[in-house]
């Protein structure tokens, strides 16, 4: 695989900055059709981000991948995509490599081993396809060459290229060399970019409610979070800042700063009906009974301490109600995010209204492809990102 870096001024089929899952999914694509492919990156070695993903296992796909599980101001876009490379495509070129795999809950994909294993498949495909790379690269200056395609001047040289592919990605996780330049690349072009903001990412609390649920952190639950148009069930983590966990994080991609949340601590109880029953045992404290089915600390940090302590003779059924409605719809407006240092991925991003769903080329500018987390598609937790890496990477890979 050739990845010298030198400096030259030569032509180029396609050059597709970022060596990222969908700019190598791309690459190998383009690749099998004969075409001159250079993959440029600002890191020292392509593939950096992938390796963290899935904690370093890679969460690859999802058995269940629909376009409902996405997230765009043009929700039907990713559809074509999705639909012509899906999971199962991808699942047999991990087979074909024979990468040990495993299916955890809802439906998720990861490695056995590590991701390095996905990592060294895609690389493999890409020297198989001659694909060569240029890292430890940055953009200088990229210029339309007259309507017959694009100068790209890097650090390391020039190029010509008839198509252009941005897999630049988002702006989350800025310490691996996330930056804006797509979004710059876009704008240059006159393409308009949807609102960005950090998804997949926990949320902070406000002072009032961080002093108060301090003591809390490190404690982890099975709940449902919800804001009225979206609901997650999942486990929840309190921590020193806020609230983590995959539910979470679900819901933190469909969150705008001032909105509540609603989190149900007791999907799977109905806790007037369990006190009511408790109450033939009336000298038993409520937080007694309450540490049957939380954290001790949770239960005291939800229900007003003077009740805790009340035995249960003296609660009557209306405060059993308030104390049910407490604990099943746990209102809470968090004071914000992480933001893009902990985000696992960047909500909004290149308008889809301005890039054929079918080719992933810009509609107004022939041979200029956006692929990946750069467009305005974000997914849910749980390899439906990598899975849109894959399939737009794969649809640009036919057509650049």
């Amino acid at each position: 695989m050739a990845m010298k870096n030198k400096r030259l001024t030569e032509k180029r089929d396609v050059i597709i900055i970022g060596a990222g899952a969908s700019g190598l999914m791309c690459a190998i694509e383009a690749g099998r059709r004969r075409r001159n492919v250079l993959v440029t990156d600002h890191a020292k070695h392509p593939g950096q981000k992938l390796l963290m993903t899935g904690g370093g296992r890679c969460n690859f796909t999802n058995c269940h991948i629909n376009a409902d599980n996405y997230i765009s101001c043009n929700p039907h876009f990713c559809k074509s995509a999705l639909s012509r490379y899906t999971q199962w495509d991808f699942l047999k070129s991990v087979q074909k490599h024979h990468i040990s795999f495993s299916e955890r809950e809802q439906g998720q994909l990861f490695c056995n081993g590590s991701s390095r294993d996905i990592l060294n498949m895609l690389l493999s495909e890409c020297e198989d396809a001659g694909v060569s790379f240029q890292t430890d690269s940055k953009i200088e200056k990229i210029e339309a060459d007259g309507g017959h395609g694009f100068k790209v001047c890097t650090n390391q040289g020039s190029f010509f290229c008839e198509s252009l592919v941005v897999a630049t990605g988002g702006l989350s996780v800025p310490a691996t060399g996330a930056s804006p330049l797509g979004y710059e690349i876009a704008r240059q072009f006159h393409i308009s970019i949807m609102p960005l903001r950090p998804g997949l990412v926990p949320f902070t609390l406000q002072p009032e409610d961080k002093e108060k649920l301090s003591a809390l952190s490190g404690i982890s639950v099975e709940a449902v979070v919800s804001n009225g148009r979206q609901s997650f069930r999942g486990s929840i983590l309190f921590t020193h800042r806020g609230l983590s966990g995959p539910a979470v994080l679900q819901m933190s991609s469909y969150w705008q700063p001032g909105q509540e949340i609603t989190i149900n601590l007791l999907p799977d109880t109905d806790m007037i009906s369990e006190l009511k029953i408790q109450k033939q045992h009336p000298q038993r404290k409520l937080k007694s009974v309450l540490a049957e089915y939380l954290p001790k600390r949770l239960a005291e940090a939800t229900v007003m301490p003077d009740l805790a302590e009340s035995p249960l003779q003296t609660i009557s059924c209306r405060r059993f109600k308030e104390i049910s409605d407490r604990l099943r719809q746990w209102r809470i407006k968090p004071g914000g995010t992480e933001g893009y240092r902990t985000a696992e991925v960047t909500v909004g991003g290149v308008d889809c209204d301005a890039v054929s769903s079918k080719t992933m080329e810009a509609v107004q500018v022939p041979g200029l492809f956006f692929i990946g987390e750069v467009l305005d598609v974000t997914g849910w937790l749980g390899g439906y990102n990598l899975q849109w890496a894959w399939s737009s990477g794969w649809c640009a890979g036919q057509y650049a």
